[in-house]
Formats: C-alpha cells, sequence, structure tokens
C-alpha cells in the first residue's frame, strides 16, 4: 500500500515521510484516530516506505520487488498483531499467526474496517477479541530475531488498545529498548484505554476524522452520483468505512437505528403501562441474544444518538450530520426530550451499561435494567 493510495492526511503523509528520510524514525509510535481515518492503511503505507526505500511523491517508487511484497502483505520483516479469540477454527492459544490469510483478506477488502468486522470476518462476532500474553510472546520472539532483509524490522499492532495488561506489561521493555531498525507502530481508536506505561514511551500521532470533500470525492471515483457522494459523507462524519456500508445499505447502523426506535418508543409508552413494560423486556432480550461486540457498538450509538438530538434541541444543527432513515421516526420530534436535565444522567447510565457489558454482565439484565432507568429520564423535565 502506498501513501497515495491513502485519502487526504497530506500533512501526517508529509511528516512521515520526511522524518524517515531524515532518518529520525522514532522506534515506537501510536496513531491515534477515530474509525474510518485511515490509521491502518497509514501505518502499512509508513512501513512500506520504511522497507523498501522508497522515495514519496506521486509514485512512491523503490525497491519494486520489495513493494510487491508489501502490497501482498507476505514482507518477512513486515509483522502484524491485531485482536483474536478462540474459534471454530482456532480451539485454544489464538494468535495472529493463525488468522493471517484473513488478515490480508481482510486489508485488501476493507482497510478502512472496524474492529466488529474483522471479528465478522473470523467468525468471532459474539466474542471480545484481544491481544493477549501468548501473542506477546509471539511478537518479542519475532522481534528478537535479525532482519530477514537486512533492513528494518516493522509491527504492526492494531486496535492496541484491546493489549491485557499482562501481554503490555510484556512488550514494555521492549517498547522501551528495541533492537536495532526495529519500528512498533501502535494504532488505536481510544487512547484512554492504552495504559499509561505504554502511552508513556510512545511517540503519538494524532489522526482527524477524514473532511467531506475527500470522502466525497472518493464515492465519485466509485461511480457515485456527486449529490448522492455529498449527502452520505455528511452522514459518515468522517468515517470512510461507514460511508462505504452506506453505499451498500450494510451500516451496522441501520440494525441500530431499528433497535433504538423500538426502544425508545417502547420506553416513551412504559409509564404506568405494563404492556409496554412487557415490550421493553422483550427487546432486552432480543439485543441480549447478540454479541458483546454489537451490544457495544450498539449503545455507543444510542450514546451518538442521544447528543445528535440534544443538538437539535438546542438549535446547533452545524453539528447535526446524523440521518434517520425509519419511517415515522422524526428525531427533530424527538430532541425535545432531551435536554440539559436529562442527557448527563442517560449518557452516565449507557456509559455503566457499557461497563457491564464489557465485563461479561448478563446482558439481559443490563439492558433491561438500562430501559427501566431510560423510561424515567426520558418523562423528566426540562427546566
Amino acid at each position: 500500500m502506498l501513501f497515495k493510495d491513502i485519502l487526504g492526511l497530506d500533512h501526517i503523509k508529509g511528516h512521515l515521510t520526511t522524518t524517515a528520510d531524515n532518518g529520525r524514525v522514532a522506534h515506537a509510535q501510536l496513531f491515534i484516530g477515530p474509525e474510518g481515518c485511515g490509521t491502518l492503511p497509514m501505518a502499512i503505507a509508513y512501513a512500506q516506505y520504511l522497507l523498501c526505500s522508497n522515495s514519496g511523491g506521486e509514485n512512491d517508487s523503490g525497491n519494486a520487488a520489495c513493494n510487491l511484497k508489501c502490497n501482498t502483505l507476505s514482507h518477512p520483516d513486515l509483522h502484524f498483531a491485531f485482536p483474536v479469540s478462540n474459534s471454530d477454527k482456532v480451539k485454544s492459544h489464538a494468535v495472529s499467526d493463525l488468522f493471517i490469510e484473513e488478515w490480508r483478506q481482510f486489508v485488501k477488502e476493507q482497510p478502512y474496517g472496524n474492529l466488529f468486522d474483522w471479528y465478522r470476518l473470523v467468525g468471532i462476532e459474539k466474542k471480545q477479541g484481544q491481544i493477549g500474553v501468548d501473542e506477546a510472546q509471539d511478537i518479542v520472539k519475532k522481534l528478537s530475531l535479525k532482519s530477514y532483509e537486512g533492513g528494518y524490522k516493522v509491527m504492526i499492532i492494531w486496535m492496541a488498545e484491546k493489549m491485557n495488561t499482562a501481554a503490555a506489561n510484556k512488550l514494555l521493555k521492549l517498547v522501551e529498548e528495541p533492537p536495532d531498525k526495529t519500528v512498533l507502530l501502535l494504532i488505536a481508536e481510544e487512547e484512554e484505554q492504552i495504559i499509561n506505561t505504554i502511552l508513556s514511551r510512545c511517540q503519538i500521532l494524532h489522526f482527524p476524522p477524514l473532511p467531506e470533500n475527500i470522502i466525497t470525492e472518493a464515492l465519485e471515483e466509485t461511480g457515485i452520483e456527486k449529490s448522492e457522494a455529498f449527502s452520505i459523507a455528511q452522514e459518515a462524519n468522517g468515517n470512510y468505512n461507514k460511508a462505504l456500508d452506506l453505499v451498500k445499505k450494510d451500516s451496522e447502523d441501520l440494525v441500530f437505528e431499528r433497535w433504538f426506535v423500538q426502544w425508545v418508543r417502547s420506553a416513551f409508552k412504559a409509564k404506568g403501562n405494563k404492556g409496554a413494560v412487557h415490550e421493553l423486556v422483550l427487546w432486552s432480550d432480543e439485543v441480549s441474544k447478540t454479541g458483546r461486540e454489537v451490544q457495544k457498538q450498539f449503545l455507543n450509538y444510542c450514546i451518538t444518538v442521544m447528543r445528535q438530538a440534544l443538538f437539535l434541541n438546542y438549535n446547533v444543527d452545524s453539528l447535526v450530520y446524523l440521518k434517520m432513515h425509519t419511517v415515522n421516526f422524526d428525531l427533530k420530534k424527538f430532541s425535545p426530550f432531551v435536554h440539559e436535565n436529562n442527557i448527563l444522567e442517560i449518557v452516565e447510565e449507557i456509559e455503566k451499561a457499557i461497563y457491564h457489558v464489557e465485563r461479561n454482565g448478563n446482558a439481559k439484565v443490563i439492558f433491561t435494567d438500562l430501559s427501566i432507568k431510560l423510561t424515567r429520564l426520558l418523562h423528566a423535565k426540562a427546566a
């Protein structure tokens, strides 16, 4: 993957190529950015730039054989680690090397894909993947060997926030004092979930969401009409992965929207209505049957909708990008029920639910409890 293949982010490309050309390559770097902004493609392009002595510019030209190996993710000095879990294919001690063929397919087909896209591809969407201590041992072992081709060795750790404490502690020494010409590229979406001992040892590079015009142009190149491309880019809010899902009408947000609408409608009716309370219990049962990653994604989606409703309620339309596709549900009409007297509590309760889901709490109990609390909060009066 070459820099010219990556959408936007010209200032970051310039920074990476300049530091590499000047021999100032930090041995441990952390790329932090929201979903769909291009952190993974950028890390791969940067690794390829280092390994193949590419020259930057329009063609990123360098060693042709090396570039070919990097393009197929088969370069012997390019290594990957990413969240995995035991599955039908791997019964125990799951590590990234056992999923490398699926990983190559994922990067080729969905370089801007998210964690759930990856879990779905390898059939672990009902589990919580992690980068564990077995993975950390493999990383240490790989990077302790000499470079196969005599240049750099690069290890890309995708979704580094999924690294558990035992794995992080095992990698501390490597991050602090790696072997010569060894580069660790960590990629994360949530900086606060990475332990401070790792964070303090990395050079941090923050990635912004992609601008609307960049996403619009990219969608136009796929054959989409300009006005439709612009509308999708607005709704994607800087997330190219979501934009592609919206084009294919395969966005998980469309499912989440249906759940959300059903949820708040039942919550509105539930005050003094036993039948509606029963609807909320049935809704909780439906959502609890999905995987924990799906549940967390849905709860984060709910926070987004509540915040967007708050902006609408207070006429901050410039910050509103969300579009609801459900017939007979108007976010503008819902927005008066989200205000200064309940928004903090609503978000706090949803965040508590995410916390308990992550820690393997009983999902049906978590969602039923949250639903009953939402019934009270939505009926709170604005000041």
